[in-house]
């Protein structure tokens, strides 16, 4: 099974026409459709053919799209990472970096709130399938390229010989991951918005523990 790659297209912004708009549909249907499967009989038991036919198309079309079908669960999507990355390259001049990462990972949030059935069905998933970590695995490095390649763009330096875009990118991506999996773990009412703020408020004070935590530390 091949890694999932993303390619983020800044040379062109333009509306989508109509091949491309039908393209995007058929993406994004074979992603439902390869979800509910997988929710309803499990990974292991849905095959590409299954989620081709369910979603009346071939199978040889299924693989215009996606390489295996934990990639059509899981793995990245191009026209979100064109979005975060022309996002970020948009925030502006002179913002610190981490500010850019906390507006992206707010607008990122806001999504999530909106599919908030579908990211916790996928979660479960890869939280209780072993074949869909490498996919998940290969989709967060994706997630963190772009990030890093963004932060290394504004700060006019080499992404892979200078290591803070990587290292802050590290940080925005990991806290905007722990902040998903407590807020779907959590109460319901909570606002992930919120907790993605309050966790950059964290990383910008230099994670100092809660008060609570350094109750039960303390000697």
């Amino acid at each position: 099974m091949t890694s999932p790659t993303v390619t983020a297209d800044l040379s062109v912004d333009h509306e989508p026409g109509l091949r491309e708009r039908k393209k995007l549909e058929t993406r994004h249907r074979l992603r439902a459709v390869a979800l509910r499967l997988a929710t309803e009989r499990g990974v292991e038991h849905v095959t590409v053919e299954d989620i081709a036919a369910e979603a009346d198309v071939s199978t040889r079309t299924f693989f215009n799209y996606f390489s295996s079908k934990e990639e059509a669960l899981i793995g990245p999507d191009p026209a979100s990472a064109a979005e975060l990355a022309h996002a970020l390259a948009d925030r502006p001049a002179g913002e610190p970096p981490l500010e850019s990462l906390r507006a992206l990972m707010l607008m990122r949030a806001a999504v999530i709130e909106e599919r908030v059935d579908d990211v916790r069905a996928r979660m479960h998933l890869v939280k209780t399938c072993a074949a869909l970590q490498p996919v998940y695995l290969a989709t967060a490095a994706a997630f963190d390229r772009i990030l890093t390649e963004g932060i290394a763009a504004r700060l006019g330096t080499d992404p892979d010989a200078d290591p803070y875009p990587a290292l802050l990118s590290a940080v925005a991506s990991t806290a905007m991951r722990a902040t998903i999996v407590s807020w779907l773990a959590g109460p319901a009412g909570r606002s992930i918005t919120d907790l993605i703020d309050a966790a950059f408020d964290q990383i910008g004070a230099g994670l100092p523990a809660p008060a609570a935590t350094q109750r039960r530390i303390r000697p």
